[in-house]
């Protein structure tokens, strides 16, 4: 991890790369990395949705792990175990993501393991990011000062506004003898798309295509088509794009915009087919802009491809989801507040600060004074908000039901690190 100057910004580059490298591996592989911090502050790296099973303190963030220093270097082990799907890694201290120092990891399903989906010729991987004219230490230093975070100033793919291309084969050819001819059919491509912003919802696209939706978080989807689809902050989409079978070809833009913000920001990249002589050319697919309801509705169309052979949670030894009783109520709000005359973000009142010693050693060596088991409530409390290490407690194989309950004027997203969870409501 180094700093170096990109579009004009100061940003953080991994083994040169912005974005940086794309790590491929199969299901249930080991995979070691070791990451040098190279910048001035302390660094850590988290695995963004992989299950460090028996081994969180692999996890890379500040609950789990003490900070790398500068100039030191940190090993990390895990294996990718019964996972399949599209998933990114990124800086989880300060404000480093803003800045860079992320990439994309894809989990490939074995070769014994069918996949319900024909095999693409060749995988993209997609990243998504919004982008400030600030570097991270500016903006760090404007939610320091207690002042609210701006809208970003664009946003990238791949690490470029306009640039980037994804070159195409665009047909094959299959001989069918009983015909004695050659039949032409569209190539067909799986794009990895992921939002790895830090506070912009998106809307993915691709001129005069659509959108096979095959995987989605690490789960086989059923296969809905669609003309664009939003990815919000966090989350991970595979497509299957299948290609125009026709002679005369031309390029296309690749679209992502923002979603809820105002004004809208647009960055376009390239589906370049083979042997094409023409340039992309407007106008932009059109996509949603403000419809929040509309969102919402998409979203309720993913659903979970039951049939498909892949690796799935079972806790309780059960699928019987629908059955199983709640142990707990958790509601959980969100709120801007006022402390100390600076704005700050709580959750059920307290607004987090993070402990010298991590969480987990903290609980592991029962480490007294770091935090207070069940500090941050199972509902709003009333009253101002206080700055403090919340954390709640629960227990191993319990079913909790989590209410999100959001009182700002503006979207959020939460992530459950390390969870799984369904979406009811």
């Amino acid at each position: 991890m180094v700093l170096n100057f990109l579009l004009g910004v100061l940003g953080i580059l991994v083994n040169g790369q912005f974005p940086g490298p794309t790590v491929d591996v199969i299901t249930n592989d080991n995979v070691i990395v070791q990451v040098e911090n190279k910048l001035d502050e302390p660094l850590l790296i988290t695995w963004n949705g992989i299950k460090q099973r028996k081994v969180s303190w692999q996890d890379g963030v500040l609950g789990t792990n003490c900070p790398i220093p500068p100039n030191s270097n940190w090993t990390y082990r895990m294996q990718m175990k019964d996972q399949i799907g599209t998933y990114t890694y990124f800086p989880s201290t300060l404000m480093h993501r803003a800045a860079g120092g992320f990439g994309g990891i894809n989990i490939l399903a074995r070769s014994v393991i069918a996949v319900p989906y024909p095999k693409p010729l060749e995988e993209f991987t997609v990243l998504v990011s919004d982008w400030w004219k600030k570097d991270h230490k500016e903006l760090q230093n404007i939610l320091d000062t207690g002042n609210p975070f701006p809208l970003p100033d664009g946003i990238l793919i791949n690490g470029n506004p306009r640039s980037t291309s994804f070159d195409v084969v665009p047909v094959f050819l299959t001989y069918f003898p009983l015909y004695f001819g050659m039949s032409k059919t569209g190539q067909t491509y799986l794009f990895r798309v992921s939002n790895i912003g830090i506070s912009t919802s998106i809307n993915f696209r691709i001129q005069g295509h659509t959108l096979r939706l095959v995987e989605c978080e690490g789960s086989h989807t059923m296969q809905e088509v669609y003309e664009s689809l939003d990815i919000h902050v966090g989350q991970s989409s595979s497509f299957l794009v299948t290609l125009h079978d026709i002679g005369d070809h031309k390029d296309y833009f690749i679209v992502a915009s923002t979603r809820f913000t105002k004004p809208i920001l647009t960055s376009t990249a390239i589906l370049h087919y083979q042997g094409s002589k023409t340039a992309a050319s407007g106008p932009l697919p059109i996509a949603p802009t403000y419809h929040i309801h509309w969102s919402m509705k998409q979203a309720r169309t993913i659903r979970w491809n039951l049939t498909a052979n892949a690796a799935r949670p079972n806790p309780q030894g059960s699928f019987h989801y629908g059955t199983i009783p709640f142990a707990r109520t958790i509601v959980l709000e969100n709120t801007a507040e006022k402390i100390n005359g600076k704005t700050k973000y709580a959750i059920n009142k307290v607004s987090y600060v993070n402990p010298d010693t991590p969480l987990k050693l903290a609980d592991y060596y029962n480490i007294p004074g770091v935090f207070t088991l069940n500090s941050t409530k199972d509902t709003p409390p009333a009253g101002p908000a206080v700055l403090g290490t919340g954390v709640i407690g629960t227990t191993l194989h319990d079913f909790v039901e989590i209410v999100f309950q959001n009182t700002e004027p503006t979207i959020q997203s939460w992530h459950l690190d390390g969870y799984d969870f369904w979406s009811v409501g």
